[in-house]
């Protein structure tokens, strides 16, 4: 987990051929394939729900056929052996854990996993798109600044003054906090490499067919039930890291009184602690494809201005040092429990036995050799 933040940290995401947008190519083909020309809702339904089978469980299958030790061929052997030989023979569960995951971690397999998560990952990309709003608005460049929000947001951004398009960036840096970073997190350490690609996949098929409009309403209805179900955990988890890095009381009060009457069971709570932890204000009506529609208000203090991007930024980048750091400790303390209870693990009656007999029987063995001259290892 960590080696894929660090990757998607320094590289970003790959300007060309990236897996997300190759993949956006095959599910338009599957959609055109499954939808035809259907009009009727529960057939459009039906479509759909096909439609999301035929996309997503291809990769995902292909990614748990890769991810076990099936590919751990190629080890990391070599890598963990140059480790001190203090750390290799120390029986001690956390130089054990270190060995383990440095074998793991640079195996084929264990390449693979880091690069399906690193594909996921969007905390660079999230925090460009971000800065790039929150320059054109320290330099005075209105119009810039709307076209850079546009980038990030569905909503029409063309009559936005400086605090609403504010407002649509810090939105966007939290929701997509949770749904480019955490939720990515939270599904490889659940499932590996399998489960990241499966929450990635669920994830751009909702961004793809999750409108509430004429098109997608019936045909993306199964894609978005789904997203919203595979992020049900992340985003309350989401929640949590904002509200305890952030003004924590007043996040929390924000994620209880004010994430209910949000639209999005997972982006009320997201949004809500976010605001919250910041000490800003978010939500209000916003315009999306011609319809103007209300939105109640989420947190409480003053409106955005340009410089609460950054501190939005700032608060996702710390969480991901925070569920890093909470990684590492959980994993200690399995290895720990696992080597103790291994260690409290009574040698059976039988071995005991085979013990005491073979005992006589070898050293009887190295007699004779010596007694017949034959050299011993």
């Amino acid at each position: 987990m960590g080696l894929a933040c660090l990757l998607d940290r320094w590289l970003g995401d790959p300007r060309r051929g990236h897996p997300v947008a190759l993949f956006g190519r095959y599910a338009t083909a599957v959609e055109r394939c499954c939808r035809g020309r259907r009009t009727n809702a529960r057939a459009l339904r039906l479509a759909g729900l096909l439609a999301w089978a035929l996309a997503v469980l291809p990769p995902v299958l292909l990614a748990a056929w890769l991810a076990p030790p099936r590919l751990a061929a190629i080890s990391g052997t070599a890598i963990a052996g140059a480790l001190p030989g203090w750390l290799a023979h120390w029986q001690m569960p956390i130089p054990l854990a270190i060995e383990s995951a440095v074998r793991d971690t640079f195996s084929l397999h264990g390449v693979f996993a880091i690069a399906c998560l690193y594909f996921a990952l969007g905390a660079r990309s999230l925090a460009e798109h971000g800065r790039a709003v929150a320059d054109a608005l320290a330099a005075g460049r209105l119009a810039e600044a709307r076209v850079a929000v546009s980038m990030i947001v569905s909503r029409d951004t063309r009559a936005l003054d400086q605090h609403a398009v504010s407002a649509a960036a810090v939105e966007s840096m939290l929701e997509n906090g949770s749904d480019a970073v955490f939720a990515a997190l939270f599904w490889f350490a659940v499932a590996g490499a399998p489960g990241v690609v499966l929450h990635r996949c669920a994830n751009t098929l909702d961004a793809m067919w999750g409108y509430r409009n004429a098109r997608y309403h019936a045909f993306g209805w199964t894609a978005a039930r789904i997203d919203d179900v595979l992020n049900y955990v992340p985003a309350r988890l989401t929640a949590l890291t904002y509200a305890v890095l952030g003004r924590t009381r007043l996040a929390l009060a924000c994620w209880r009184t004010q994430a209910p009457a949000w639209d999005s069971p997972n982006a009320g709570p997201v949004m809500a602690a976010g605001a919250g932890a910041l000490g800003v204000r978010l939500g209000g009506d916003a315009v999306y494809f011609g319809r103007r529609e209300r939105r109640p208000t989420l947190g409480k203090g003053r409106v955005p201005v340009g410089t609460d991007i950054e501190r939005a930024i700032r608060l996702v980048t710390r969480g991901i040092g925070w569920w890093l750091m909470l990684c590492v400790l959980a994993s200690l303390a399995i290895a720990t429990v696992a080597s103790t209870a291994a260690a409290a693990t009574p040698v059976p009656t039988s071995a005991r036995t085979s013990v005491r007999t073979s005992a006589p029987t070898a050293a009887a063995t190295a007699t004779a050799g010596v007694t017949c001259g034959v050299p011993h290892a």
